[in-house]
């Protein structure tokens, strides 16, 4: 009987799930709607639902030996989702307590979705060797997990970690959190999309991009104009990976990781994102720590990094 965890992350608009044995093979996986539940009990025995159909359609025995949960806001001391922007449920969500009513014989553990990516790029990507590294996930947001010591740091109350809400600019642009001039509001896939728009607002060159508007451009439209040379596109970029370079360079004198790893959408732009932010990382390091820390893509399948990193989560709770 092979033993395996069921690894859950709850996005804005759909969950996805997966049954996930040690070795990171996915046996099983499937994703339900988040944003069509406005009552989080009803969301909550959906999903239970549609994992029991997930489990009933293996075919080998296995035996379930957790759950993990990565989601935004997520509170790992607590198992609590806790006013997160972008989901329907407002207030503190209890989240463990309440899935221990369908699953009361597993350990359940919860945390945010990247501090999860950052378990998951420890035990199946390319920190596995690593004890001190940090996971920069770029999506609609900016996320981020820092690993001290090989052991997530969590803080006094759980949600410690959040280089995406550093100030990088006084009273600069609004961000998603309510504050101004947050990291998260220049450097994400919607960060870019609005330095994009700035940019054609105070240039006259010709670009591609003129042709979108704000709802239909995506992070991947412009890397893809950037690729083809597009000056708007490029400069989008080159502002992008300064912003993240110098506050990397910020959290580098904070923790000395031996790597950063970009995960998400927008890290797929590959050399367009990571070049100039490995350059301003560089170039604004403390000197003792200048051309130490690689700066690296993450190791994890992007397609189900999220849920991988939900079940590490699982995995290394029941080591402890």
């Amino acid at each position: 009987m092979k033993d395996v965890v069921i690894g859950i992350d709850i996005g804005g608009t759909f969950t996805k799930f997966g049954i996930i044995d040690k070795d990171g093979k996915c046996l099983k996986e499937n994703y339900t709607s988040t944003d069509k539940y406005h009552d989080f009990d009803e969301f909550l025995k959906n999903l239970h639902a549609e994992i029991e159909k997930c489990i009933k359609h293996i075919s080998e025995p296995i035996s379930v030996k957790g759950i993990g949960i990565g989601a935004p806001n997520g509170n790992y001391n607590r198992g609590t989702i806790e006013n997160a922007p972008n989901l329907n449920w407002e207030g503190i969500i209890y989240f463990t307590d309440k899935l221990k009513a369908y699953y009361p014989n597993w350990p359940i553990v919860l945390t945010n979705d990247a501090n999860a990516a950052a378990i998951g790029e420890m035990m199946y990507g390319g920190a596995k060797e690593m004890k001190d590294f940090i996971v920069i996930t770029l999506g609609t947001g900016l996320g981020s997990g820092i690993v001290v010591n090989g052991n997530l740091v969590y803080g006094y109350d759980g949600f410690a970690g959040e280089l995406g809400h550093t100030n990088v600019k006084h009273r600069g642009r609004e961000c998603g959190c309510g504050k101004l001039g947050c990291l998260e509001a220049y450097v994400s896939a919607t960060g870019i999309k609005r330095t994009v728009f700035k940019l054609m607002a105070e240039r006259i060159i010709d670009s591609e991009l003129r042709n979108y508007s704000y709802e239909t451009l995506t992070s991947k439209m412009i890397s893809e104009a950037a690729k083809k040379d597009d000056k708007i596109a490029l400069e989008a970029f080159e502002i992008t990976g300064r912003t993240l370079g110098v506050r990397l360079a910020d959290a580098v004198a904070c923790t000395r990781p031996e790597a950063i790893f970009l995960l998400g959408g927008l890290a797929q732009a590959g050399h367009l994102l990571l070049e100039p932010t490995k350059r301003y990382m560089d170039e604004n390091l403390f000197p003792i720590y200048r051309g130490k820390v690689k700066l690296l893509l993450s190791n994890l399948k992007e397609a189900n990094a999220a849920v991988l990193g939900a079940s590490a989560l699982a995995w290394k709770e029941l080591q402890k």
